[in-house]
């Protein structure tokens, strides 16, 4: 058992903004009696087109925050700091064990896909890194990645546009070039795009399997705590502590959106 930890200890979950709630929601689901304590970075949301140097310093920051509560394991719900700066996070947490959204989701596109063709969607970041094609290709060699930057889906997700004309109009644009690519699986390579996954698919096309990382991340997260022993005990259901570094009412208003569910607690701190 690692240090000060406990069963009842947290789970600590950071992203750039809104995106990794759709990890809180399906750890929720998956373990309905943790306690998660979530920090989006909204002050300073998208890290997608920032420099890497400066995601490095981010994902300290955001690690430092989360270590306060104590956590018994961190998760992080941003493909970009997986891709990026997962070391600085595991170094910042010591013993803790940390899962990155990007390594689960890539093993779940393995499993998926029957043509060996599987495309990628992310930040300008993450694509650039080549990340997810090196994790795909680490498992299987033989799999040809099809990647496409998406800069603008964060934003997008971040306003609630989940049904708007503009952005149908951006996802065509974007996707309408890897549908010619004869892909057969599909990763959501940012964990804002889990939001629009409506628009995606109705552009990508019927019989494209959609990979959402957060569903991987969750069953990790299980068999991580179960082998560690860390499990919570059937209790009571928590609501996520939520903090943010900007525009908490904002991020109160989609959480409901997303979520569906009641006003939540939001806490604003400094980065």
């Amino acid at each position: 058992m690692i240090n000060n930890v406990s069963s009842g200890s947290p789970i600590g979950i950071f992203d750039s903004g809104i995106g990794g709630l759709t990890v809180v929601k399906a750890v929720q689901a998956a373990l309905p009696f943790e306690r998660i304590i979530y920090f989006g970075d909204t002050a300073r949301v998208p890290y997608g087109p920032k420099s890497q140097v400066t995601i490095r310093k981010y994902a300290s920051d955001d690690t430092r925050i989360l270590m306060r509560y104590q956590p018994k394991m961190i998760i992080v719900a941003c493909n970009t700091v997986s891709a990026l700066a997962l070391d600085v996070v595991e170094n910042a947490c010591g013993a803790i064990p940390v899962i990155g959204v990007l390594k689960a989701g890539a093993e779940l596109a393995v499993k998926a896909t029957k043509n060996n063709r599987i495309g990628v969607i992310g930040t300008q970041a993450t694509i650039s890194s080549n990340a997810y094609a090196s994790a795909i290709n680490l498992l299987n060699p033989e799999i040809e990645v099809v990647s496409k930057a998406c800069p603008l889906f964060v934003p997008l997700a971040e306003e609630g546009f989940i049904d708007h004309h503009a952005t149908k109009l951006i996802a065509t644009e974007y996707l309408s070039e890897l549908r010619k690519q004869e892909i057969d699986t599909l990763v959501l390579g940012c964990t804002h795009y889990p939001i629009l996954r409506q628009v995606i698919e109705e552009t990508i096309g019927h019989g494209i399997r959609i990979i959402d990382s957060a569903e991987a991340v969750a069953l990790r997260t299980k068999q991580l705590l179960t082998e560690s022993e860390l499990l919570n005990p059937v209790g009571k259901a928590y609501a996520p502590h939520l903090l943010v570094s900007d525009l908490p009412q904002k991020f109160s208003m989609l959480y409901q959106l997303f979520m569906g569910s009641d006003m939540p607690d939001v806490e604003l701190i400094e980065v």
